[in-house]
């Protein structure tokens, strides 16, 4: 029996050793410096010594070691770590897409503030005129042909005590003249205001002419202000001789601040309910929505509601005793507004306005111009110098030749934006009163998303 124990304990040391030469081999093979084998002890039933063997050992066992180990006990060699694998970081400076700064259409629309779209309701202008006389003119005044003159005339003599018989009066160097000005809101008793002055009658020039006292009213009959001062017309009209050069208009120009306030126009700011009413220049739903949005955000849920497609009203929340505050507030804040997609085309300047959200169905668009000339020349048949018979004979000859121009092709996509409709009618090489004709093909066809605006 203890022969047999004695075979055991020695099969099991050359296997250990066995196992042991293995685990250095792969290390020798292995460049990498790998860990120390881990001794894992399982417990024998019985046997005392196992349970004072040590669970784990870091270093490597001697032979001595080995020899006292108990039968059960064997050697796992420890598993390498796992090399890490790299993780994708991004950048905290890698630029991130902002959609908001981007308009419909992907067009930039940078955000604007509330107070230039929009106004308050009662926060308006308005709008003054006068009659009146414009006197030192070099004679380029008004005519006899001008009956309004002469009255005019004389009733500004008479206000001083001068009675004039109309017959012999001449007004060459007098000319009437209708004045206008538009008065703004919170004007004061004092302000001074820019005027306009055009001629009513036949004056040639108002050039160093000088506007004489002359109230403006308003729609309401009542006097507000009264302007007086020289004019400036910005231009001249000279000739002689039967020659005549001209520059600008020489019948109209402006006074600069010839206006003085006389009386102010009460504006009040809030409602009767203590609310503001805040209207957009161009009336749209999103961008009232966008500016509603906008004054919530800053002053509280419920503090502002869109009505309609141009009116935002706002309640004076709590903490504003002051409208004033308020709207100065609400018109400081930023909102990116929404452009709609609308083609302006006048024909007679050849001016075409695209917006940036418009958008083109495919659609081929084909454009081949058409032209036709016609010439006449004078031809003229006479008799030799020495013949005796025959007169001269003057004819005419005409010619007329049409031509066409190869047509170019040009297709658009589905989506099609701005940027390739221009590219496409720059390929074509057609003028601005071809593009006017394109586009309204375009529409006719029903192929452009947008509205078309005819001056």
């Amino acid at each position: 029996m203890f022969r047999q124990n004695y075979i055991t304990i020695g099969s099991t040391l050359v296997l250990s050793l066995g196992a042991l030469t293995l685990v250095s081999a792969g290390q020798a093979q292995t460049p990498q410096k790998q860990p120390p084998a881990k001794l894992e002890v399982t417990e024998v039933p019985g046997n005392k010594e196992a349970k004072k063997a040590p669970q784990t050992k870091e270093t490597k066992p001697s032979l001595a070691e080995l020899k006292r180990l108990p039968m059960a006990t064997k050697l796992v060699p420890k598993a390498p770590a796992p090399t890490p694998r790299p993780i994708a970081t991004t950048s905290a400076k890698s630029p991130s897409t902002n959609t908001s700064a981007f308009g419909p259409g992907g067009f930039p629309i940078a955000p604007i503030r509330i107070r230039d779209i929009a106004r308050v309701e009662s926060v308006r202008s308005n709008q003054l005129i006068g009659y009146g006389l414009v006197s030192g003119l070099n004679g380029t005044g008004d005519t006899q042909q001008s009956p309004f003159t002469i009255q005019a005339v004389v009733a500004m003599l008479q206000r001083f005590g001068v009675t004039v018989d109309p017959k012999v009066l001449r007004t060459r160097n007098v000319a009437v003249v209708m004045v206008t000005a538009e008065i703004p809101a919170f004007a004061k008793n004092g302000s001074k205001l820019d005027v306009t002055v055009s001629s009513v009658g036949d004056a040639t020039s108002l050039q160093g002419g000088i506007l004489l006292q002359t109230p403006l009213i308003g729609a309401d009959e009542n006097v507000y202000a009264v302007a007086q001062g020289g004019l400036m017309i910005g231009g001249f009209a000279a000739g002689g001789g039967g020659n005549s050069a001209t520059k600008n208009h020489p019948t109209a120009g402006r006074v600069p601040e010839a206006a003085i306030v006389e009386r102010e126009i009460p504006t009040k700011l809030t409602d009767s309910d203590g609310s503001v009413r805040i209207n957009l220049s161009t009336p749209d739903f999103e961008n009232t929505t966008k500016v509603a949005l906008a004054i919530n955000e800053k002053l509280g849920a419920g503090t502002a509601r869109a009505l309609d497609s141009a009116t935002v009203r706002v309640k004076l929340p709590t903490g504003y005793d002051d409208p004033v505050r308020l709207i100065a507030e609400v018109g400081a804040l930023m909102v990116q507004p929404s452009v709609p997609a609308k083609v302006v085309l006048n024909e007679r300047t050849g001016t075409v306005i695209i917006g940036g959200n418009v958008r083109i169905a495919p659609v081929a668009v084909a454009h081949g111009a058409l032209t036709v000339e016609i010439t006449s020349e004078t031809l003229i048949s006479q008799p030799g110098p020495l013949a005796n018979v025959g007169e001269t004979v003057v004819t005419g000859q005409t010619d007329i030749a049409a031509g066409e121009n190869r047509a170019s092709l040009v297709e658009l996509k589905p989506g099609a934006t701005l940027a390739e409709l221009v590219r496409a009618l720059n390929a074509l090489r057609v003028s601005p009163r071809d593009v006017i004709a394109i586009i309204l093909a375009i529409k006719n066809a029903g192929a452009l998303f947008a509205e078309v605006e005819v001056q």
